[in-house]
């Protein structure tokens, strides 16, 4: 493992790895490194070296870090000032049977984003701006530290999300929003996933600002811990801000959900508890491999897919996003063919398989398969950034050469 402790040396690093056209894993915390496929390389380099808060001003709301510095860092400086990351990001450690500490740096590599993405964006469009060394060892600066500054906004949104195959992140500079004063979420029982589908497509065209919409099925329920839940399937709402206008807030979405069924509230603590496990998938945080699949597409395709999948494999599942984003978990095989052959006839989305055995993974396209123009367009610009191809070859299309 090559660790370097500064910029400077991680250019080094990999401009004598381009030179010899040696291929390098990109390793952050470690707690994602099982997302993508397979990577081919005999050499490693960790951003474990590149840690701390750079700049930090609260009045401004934004926030800059070194690549390997922990979430749990950056969420303690910001809760002292009443600040949080808006976006919400996913911890993978539960689902992916991982340990160690998530990076900063990781999280934006995989654009990682929870619940809150409905209402505020992804991670991506909270990243201000970057410093990373490309594949010929140059450091590399896009962006800035202030929020109206736009210069090189469009490279920044590409690194995000790129899992290391464009670059080695070094430093990421991102907005940060105030934490909201109260929360609180509504629980609507017994809908089954079709009509919990309309339920919240009527909550999010309310002019009430949820911030969170997903719907657990009764196969799911039970298993989210501290039992704050009611029996049965449940649809739950999450509203946040100041005090008065989250109780004013929330007695105008109770009266407008009246018609699906019966409902009851959540305090702030239950909340906090609940979308806590959401957000990290927890129902599927069980220990196993079994394969599990994050499918985005339409809000009102969701259950769709869900239902029709579930004609012909094994399948359990519960809806964030309005019902767009689906955690899917098949009893045996991934059944990526069946899988992306449904969600291409319901309008189109991604399937990303997120988990599974590993001779499972070697046999599936983990990311949802890119159009020939795609690709193309997509294997034209890793060649500008990473002309020697080191970067994780094989995470994000399997069967790069390495």
């Amino acid at each position: 493992m090559l660790s370097p402790n500064t910029e400077a040396e991680a250019a080094d690093i990999i401009r004598a790895h381009a030179d010899k056209h040696m291929p390098l894993q990109i390793v952050g915390g470690g707690t994602r490194g099982g997302l993508g496929n397979t990577v081919r390389a005999d050499a490693a380099i960790s951003s474990a070296g590149l840690t701390g808060i750079v700049a930090y001003n609260p009045a401004e709301m934004v926030i800059t870090a070194r690549a390997g510095t922990t979430i749990a860092e950056i969420e303690a400086a910001l809760a002292k000032n009443g600040q949080m990351m808006a976006f919400e990001p996913i911890d993978h450690r539960g689902i992916m049977g991982t340990t160690g500490e998530p990076t900063v740096g990781g999280l934006f590599s995989t654009n990682a984003s929870g619940p809150r993405r409905l209402s505020v964006g992804a991670a991506r469009d909270h990243l201000l701006g970057v410093r990373f060394v490309n594949g010929r060892g140059e450091a590399v600066k896009a962006g800035g530290r202030v929020m109206k500054n736009v210069t090189g906004l469009d490279l920044v949104k590409l690194l995000a999300g790129s899992h290391g195959t464009l670059g080695f992140l070094t430093e990421v500079t991102f907005k940060v929003l105030p934490r909201p004063r109260r929360t609180e979420t509504l629980v609507l029982s017994g809908l089954d996933d079709e009509l919990a589908t309309k339920a919240m497509a009527a909550a999010m065209a309310l002019p009430l600002e949820v911030s969170g919409a997903a719907h657990l099925p009764e196969s799911v329920r039970g298993r989210f811990i501290g039992g704050q839940l009611p029996d049965g399937p449940a649809t739950v709402l999450r509203i946040e801000g100041l005090d008065a206008s989250v109780s004013l807030r929330m007695e105008k979405l109770t009266a407008a959900m009246n018609g699906f069924g019966s409902a009851e509230r959540l305090g702030p603590d239950q909340t906090a508890g609940l979308w806590s496990q959401i957000r990290d998938v927890a129902p599927y945080a069980d220990g196993t491999m079994r394969p599990l699949w994050r499918v985005s597409v339409a809000p009102t395709a969701g259950e769709k897919l869900v239902a029709a999948l579930r004609l012909e494999a094994g399948v359990d599942a519960f809806y964030e996003w309005q019902g767009g984003l689906v955690w899917m978990r098949m009893e045996a095989d991934p059944e990526a063919d069946l899988v992306r052959r449904y969600v291409k006839a319901l309008g189109g989305g991604h399937a990303t398989l997120v988990r599974a055995a590993a001779h499972a993974r070697e046999a599936t396209s983990v990311f949802q398969p890119l159009t020939p123009a795609v690709a193309a367009l997509t294997e034209r610009l890793r060649e500008k950034f990473d002309p020697a191809g080191i970067f994780n070859p094989g995470r994000m299309a399997r069967g790069e050469a390495a």
